[in-house]
């Protein structure tokens, strides 16, 4: 209930300060479990994407984020699933919590990219997206984030307002088991698509991780950002 109070009362503040505009959100499949695969540049993404969900969206995050109630409250109340990535298996614990968000047919957030993007460009996408989608027979949504960036520059720790942010989703994506392939492969494919909604210059190579303080919840659990 507190995500929706909380987004209930944030919608028309956030709307008044950033010029947010929404397009193919009827892409969204309005109930069953599903994987949003977006682009990320900003931290902020994880405020614009739920935003524009009419679905509650959940992300794992790391649970360097809950160690304050002054944060902690407001972690929870948007969705977040804490992950300790000390001791045992940080890559399954997060599968875990992951998996149980799709299993009870709930909407997953994902940054494929396994960080933020240090110069705009798409760097290649890490297979736990596929992964997951594959394990809980759930369609994979692209989705291309813009002007988050300069909403909230990496380091920067107070947005900055009225500036315009685009969220553009994508047909859903199923793995064909007919069609052959891997997770690698189906992987490229959910990257190929955001990149085609995005515009943005392609890389082959992963992305550097950012261990900075405002890393967004999706890019820090260990399944979604592992890999070949």
């Amino acid at each position: 209930m507190a995500y929706w109070v909380l987004k209930i009362a944030l919608t028309p503040i956030l709307r008044a300060l950033f010029r947010v505009h929404a397009e193919g959100t009827f892409h969204l499949p309005r109930r069953g479990p599903v994987i949003l695969a977006s682009n990320h540049q900003s931290f902020i993404d994880s405020v614009f994407l739920p935003l524009v969900v009419p679905r509650r969206v959940t992300f794992v995050a790391k649970a360097e984020y809950f160690e304050s109630w002054r944060t902690a409250w407001f972690f929870r109340a948007v969705g977040m699933i804490p992950l300790k990535r000390v001791g045992g298996s940080a890559s399954e614990r997060a599968l875990a919590a992951a998996r149980e968000v799709l299993e009870g047919g709930g909407v997953l957030g994902i940054y494929p990219e396994g960080t933020r993007s240090p110069d705009g460009r798409l760097y290649r996408g890490h297979t736990g997206v596929a992964r997951l989608a594959l394990q809980c027979d759930a369609p994979v949504v692209p989705v291309a984030q813009f002007g988050t960036s300069a909403v909230q520059p990496i380091g920067a720790m107070i947005p900055r307002p009225f500036r315009r942010v685009r969220v553009v989703m994508g047909s859903p994506l199923r793995w064909d088991p007919a069609g052959g392939g891997d997770q690698r492969g189906y992987t490229d494919r959910i990257m190929a698509s955001i990149q085609a909604l995005s515009g943005q210059e392609a890389v082959s190579a992963y992305a550097a991780r950012d261990r900075g303080m405002f890393s967004a919840p999706g890019s820090e659990a260990e399944p979604l950002v592992t890999g070949s």
